[in-house]
């Protein structure tokens, strides 16, 4: 794939941060936006631990989609205090996944500050990621389109993201928001995937502190280099296309896909898993034939 590094500054301006980045939809990365949080000193492994080691925690892992499971749920649970053991003492692919802390760690909102950068950002919706060392969080893209600020704490995660644009070559699985998932986005099979080598992409690593402004409908795939965490806020989509793509797919597309899973079963896992390679390779054919006559 054509993967280029994402932008980085140190800090940057509310009129300059949008004009240069939201409005041209291009990812960035702020590396000290969070210094003057209390976050950044205190929001470690062990602070969580601290604060929260009694909480149940939903945990999810690397496994397919089955059509057994439900939308987003959790594969397993655990104490807070054990999950945090277990990260620190070997590689695990359990992950904590969309996690609101206003709600189940309200502590923690005392911890940073809303950033004033020029986005409306949703104040319901902080949201916490936990992953393991080498864990991976498949390549996908968010349900609601929003603009997120993706900021990372305790150790170092990569992070590959691609525009809305360049979905004619990731695989998409119809109904849903993923690619699909036997591709292996740190070398990927070019024999078995060869859309992937037109596929033009941004890709860094985070660390403690900094934070990651993801466009509208970016695709992204994150992978864990160390045991850590991250923290998302999120805007709405300004993009009135994205919007009403938005709407559709928590309203209507969601629940169709729930329903041709409980009355298929696994044949609609795989029917929609063979779709995605069909519907790629002809998007691919005629991108091929239009080069030629061009």
């Amino acid at each position: 794939m054509n993967l280029k590094q994402i932008e980085r500054v140190k800090k940057i301006s509310k009129s300059d941060f949008i004009s240069q980045y939201v409005k041209n939809q291009i990812p960035v990365v702020i590396e000290e936006l969070t210094e003057d949080w209390p976050a950044y000193s205190k929001w470690k492994l062990s602070y969580m631990k601290e604060i929260a080691g009694d909480t149940i925690v939903p945990l999810y892992d690397n496994r397919p989609v089955n059509h057994e499971d439900g939308f987003n749920e959790a594969h397993t649970k655990m104490k807070m205090s054990d999950y945090i053991d277990l990260l620190e003492s070997k590689p695990t692919n359990y992950r904590i996944f969309l996690y609101n802390l206003m709600k189940e760690i309200p502590t923690l909102k005392d911890d940073f500050l809303w950033p004033d950068i020029g986005l409306k950002l949703v104040k319901q919706m902080p949201m916490l990621f936990f992953g393991g060392e080498n864990s991976k969080v498949f390549m996908h893209y968010d349900i609601d389109y929003s603009n997120i600020l993706h900021f990372h704490f305790h150790g170092e995660k990569q992070c590959m993201l691609f525009a809305p644009d360049q979905s004619k070559y990731m695989y998409k699985v119809p109904h849903a928001l993923i690619s699909r998932e036997d591709i292996d986005f740190d070398d990927p099979d070019y024999e078995k995937w060869p859309a992937l080598k037109n596929a033009e992409g941004y890709i860094t690593n985070l660390k403690h502190g900094e934070v990651l402004y993801m466009p509208e409908g970016y695709w992204h795939y994150m992978k864990y280099l160390t045991p850590g965490f991250s923290m998302s806020l999120r805007a709405f989509p300004k993009n009135i296309a994205h919007l009403s793509k938005a709407a559709y797919n928590v309203f209507i597309m969601r629940h169709f896909d729930i329903l041709m899973r409980k009355f298929k079963g696994q044949k609609w896992i795989d029917y929609k898993n063979e779709k995605a390679i069909q519907n790629t390779h002809q998007n691919l054919t005629k991108s091929e034939n239009l080069a030629k006559s061009a």
